[in-house]
């Protein structure tokens, strides 16, 4: 288990959405220090907060950002883009590459970047931000992405554990922030999603669930796939 109290937090991501409310609950939990990255750090709001510029998919950047926050002993990959590659068909195969790039590579660099320092500083908590569509494939390639970062996150566990980090990964649907704007569906609060998250690394748990639907679609994975997908039977379409 974790103790956020008197932890170094870093935060990719950290100006605004989810990103923002995990910084605002480190430091409610008693944090001694946050790191908020962003590629604008003059972006970071947060009175407290130490901003930190840090584009993820680029090795340079990362290893800056690495070098200049050398007592971090929390990692939390958040960073993240969405850009609407539904199709797998149709959409853009450079939108599939950025979103891998930013989505799966991006946390890898990151974490390989710190890992070593977190270990010099006696160990610490690694929390990855999933989604419920790692396990839902109806968002094209960002279904692809927090599915194969959800596969990382777990081989990552495996790999880290030994080395005194833990991991714990986050998954929620909707949240109430810029990325999910467009959508009219029920959507979790930023801040209780942070809430959540946090208790769970402070409590070593493998996985957060944060909201209903991912409780849902966690549970239904081991059932019959057109469960999950209707519109299999909707269409008409069958599979002996």
């Amino acid at each position: 288990m974790t103790s956020i109290k008197g932890s170094v937090a870093l935060v990719t991501g950290g100006s605004r959405g989810l990103g923002k409310a995990l910084v605002e609950e480190l430091y409610a939990r008693g944090a001694a220090k946050v790191y908020a990255t962003a590629r604008d750090p003059r972006s970071v709001t947060h009175p407290d907060a130490v901003p930190l510029a840090l584009e993820v998919t680029d090795p340079r950047s990362v290893e800056a950002a690495a070098q200049q926050a050398q007592d971090v002993t929390v990692l939390v990959n958040n960073a993240g883009v969405l850009l609407g590659a539904t199709s797998f068909l149709d959409a853009p195969v450079d939108d599939v590459r950025r979103e891998f790039e930013t989505n799966f590579y991006g946390p890898l660099l990151v974490t390989r970047a710190f890992v070593p320092v977190i270990e010099r500083n006696g160990g610490g908590h690694l929390l990855n931000v999933h989604s419920v569509l790692s396990w839902l494939g109806v968002a094209g390639s960002y279904s692809a992405t927090k599915a194969a970062l959800w596969s990382q996150t777990n081989s990552l566990r495996l790999e880290l554990n030994p080395r005194g980090i833990g991991v714990t990964g986050l998954h929620v649907g909707y949240l109430d922030t810029d990325m999910a704007a467009h959508v009219d569906a029920p959507k979790s609060s930023p801040r209780d999603v942070a809430a959540l998250a946090l208790a769970g690394v402070e409590s070593g748990a493998y996985e957060v669930l944060a909201d209903d639907v991912s409780r849902q679609v966690k549970a239904a994975l081991s059932g019959d796939l057109a469960a999950l997908y209707p519109q299999l039977t909707d269409q008409g379409v069958s599979r002996k």
